[in-house]
């Protein structure tokens, strides 16, 4: 017998949690139009729909340094603290009404300091906006846990910087760390004292690997950085043949390690070539730790709503299916045990029952 197909409000009602999305690829439109006047910055068009249509084509161009190219403009309206204010709310708030329960946002505050402000002033004012958010979404009766990944950009040289301002901020809401940027040309390995570092001070991190490039970056993420997650992971399919595991996919299944995956971003970066086709699905069906994300919700113009709704309606997702990437997620999200099994027992599998 076929399941009933999932519609989208039943989707939207159920609880989600998002490990990949990056702030300065998720901010409102509106928001964007109205500092961008307020800091000087000329945009392609100050019309908040036209903006957002923009965003979604230059970000289809099938080549990730071109995707990433279009932050050029939300980080030019977050380059001071009422920006980072702002925008860090929002962000909090646009999680609350997607019906995500946690989410991890992630974020390079050397990108972020050409207004003046220091690294630290950067990581204070996101989590004081981040705070301001939660706050309200509970007051509203959304309520939503946000931690926050601090990234190194790998193409650049202050990625040890981020990684000490990871440490300095664990108890202030800072829960891993990241690199991010251009993959194919910058590996990981070139930054390991940084991850060494992290290791000895027991942060974990992800790394983002197997999106622009292949097996060695996922192997050196894993094997020589030590990369609890790995961010995007698509290429690991490379050492899958006829459902037969290489030794690296077997790791990474047996090993429980999560892969960050982000369906419509991969499409744009032509990591993926469809929905029905996009790796996700096979490995899930394979047993691999798979996680659903937006990784960025601005320039894929997209919500966790519509990436599930995506899932059910090109490749077949079940409720279940929905259920499981959620309930993966939260396993592997970068905060203690008891919160993450109380998220699992408490809302998401709750959540589930009541929405169906």
């Amino acid at each position: 017998m076929t399941a009933p197909r999932i519609d989208t409000d039943t989707i939207r009602r159920l609880p989600k949690a998002v490990l990949h999305d990056h702030l300065d690829g998720g901010l409102r439109p509106a928001t964007v139009v109205e500092l961008a006047d307020a800091v000087g910055h000329t945009l392609p068009t100050t019309d908040p729909d036209a903006l957002a249509a923009w965003y979604f084509e230059a970000a289809n161009s099938g080549d990730l340094v071109r995707y990433i190219a279009t932050f050029e403009h939300t980080l030019a309206v977050m380059q001071s603290r009422e920006g980072l204010l702002r925008t860090a709310e929002e962000y909090v708030l646009d999680l609350a009404e997607d019906g995500v329960v946690y989410g991890e946002v992630r974020y390079a505050p050397e990108l972020m300091v050409n207004g003046g402000l220091t690294l630290p002033e950067v990581v204070e004012a996101v989590q004081e906006g981040l705070a301001a958010g939660m706050a309200k979404a509970a007051a509203a009766g959304t309520p939503v846990r946000v931690g926050t990944l601090l990234c190194g950009m790998r193409m650049f040289d202050r990625v040890r910087e981020a990684a000490d301002l990871a440490v300095a901020f664990r108890d202030a809401g800072v829960v891993g760390f990241d690199i991010a940027g251009a993959e194919d040309g910058f590996p990981p390995a070139d930054h390991l004292a940084a991850f060494e570092h992290l290791r000895r001070e027991s942060v974990p991190f992800t790394i983002h690997a197997g999106e622009a490039h292949g097996l060695p970056s996922i192997h050196q993420a894993l094997q020589v950085c030590g990369a609890q997650r790995v961010g995007h992971g698509v290429r690991i399919t490379d050492d899958i043949v006829d459902g037969k595991l290489g030794r690296l996919a077997d790791w990474v299944r047996d090993r429980r390690i999560a892969l960050e995956m982000c369906p419509t971003s991969n499409l744009q970066t032509g990591a993926a070539t469809s929905i029905a086709e996009h790796p996700i699905t096979e490995l899930k069906n394979l047993g691999f730790r798979v996680t659903l994300n937006t990784d960025n919700r601005l320039v894929s113009g997209t919500t966790m709503t519509r990436e599930m709704s995506l899932l059910v309606d090109e490749a077949g997702w079940s409720v279940e299916d929905l259920r499981t990437v959620t309930v993966n997620a939260l396993k592997s999200a970068f905060i203690p045990f008891d919160e993450r099994n109380a998220l699992i027992e408490d809302v998401v599998l709750p959540g589930y029952e009541a929405a169906l």
